[in-house]
């Protein structure tokens, strides 16, 4: 499987400092920043530090403490934003787009952490 990482994309610049963002939380391998357009009261982007373009892309070519830190800055996010199921709070979605069918507009592998609202159904038939 080959992907092909555009380093021009927006969250790549952002990553290098040429666009300035809200970061949020901040490690070695994890950057997470408010949205620009918030689709709910909690949305904050997740994305890896690497050159990666799809979560799957991440899965099978990052290295393991890359996926732990990850994994862990998501939930971490999830309690401090107050929407962690684990502590009673409301709840959250956890957002990634994949590909053109998946609708992903950077091609840059990121998340997208929602919530402190009810979000409604995900999708419908059709």
């Amino acid at each position: 499987m080959s992907f092909d990482y555009d380093d021009q994309n927006i969250f790549a610049k952002i990553l290098r400092g040429e666009i300035p963002n809200q970061t949020v939380l901040e490690t070695e391998y994890t950057l997470a920043f408010r949205d620009i357009n918030p689709q709910a009261p909690v949305h904050v982007l997740v994305i890896p530090k690497g050159a990666y373009v799809t979560y799957d892309h991440f899965a099978a070519e990052a290295d393991d403490v890359e996926i732990l830190d990850f994994t862990r800055v998501v939930g971490k996010l999830c309690a401090d934003l107050g929407v962690s199921t684990g502590r009673g709070d409301g709840g959250h979605r956890l957002i990634t787009n994949a590909g053109r069918d998946g609708v992903q507009e950077v091609p840059h592998m990121h998340v997208h952490i929602l919530g402190g609202r009810g979000l409604g159904r995900m999708l419908t038939a059709g």
